[in-house]
């Protein structure tokens, strides 16, 4: 849906756009950060994308690189204020001018439908 969402109208078709991306079928994201105990955690400047992570979406699918593990949750936090943000706001005005920040993160522990998320582990650093 995302070549569909960016050709949309944000000044009048912003309700759509929500809706489209608050419930996908299926969606394919990575996370911020994983803790040892199986947290994955998730920060956003505008939370679009976290209410198809949080259960919206049918399907999940999360792609994470070996480097987002972490030990705890207070690493997680850390680990997103101390080098994601950063990384993530010089991509933000880089592309589009104004910077980033971390107005929201979610916290998933489990999955209540059995089947409903897969995490892809790579073995390689990917992202930030």
């Amino acid at each position: 849906i995302k070549p569909r969402i960016l050709a949309m109208d944000r000044a009048t078709q912003m309700d759509e756009i929500r809706r489209l991306t608050a419930s996908p079928d299926v969606i394919v994201n990575s996370v911020n950060a994983v803790t040892e105990t199986g947290s994955l955690v998730i920060a956003s400047g505008s939370g679009s994308q976290l209410p198809g992570n949080a259960g919206g979406a049918a399907r999940a699918i999360w792609i994470v690189g070996a480097q987002k593990v972490v030990p705890d949750l207070g690493t997680a936090l850390r680990r997103i204020e101390d080098h994601c943000l950063p990384l993530e706001n010089a991509r933000a005005m880089e592309s589009y001018g104004w910077p980033s920040a971390v107005n929201r993160i979610l916290i998933l522990n489990a999955e209540h439908q059995s089947g409903r998320g897969t995490v892809l582990l790579l073995r390689e650093a990917i992202g930030f």
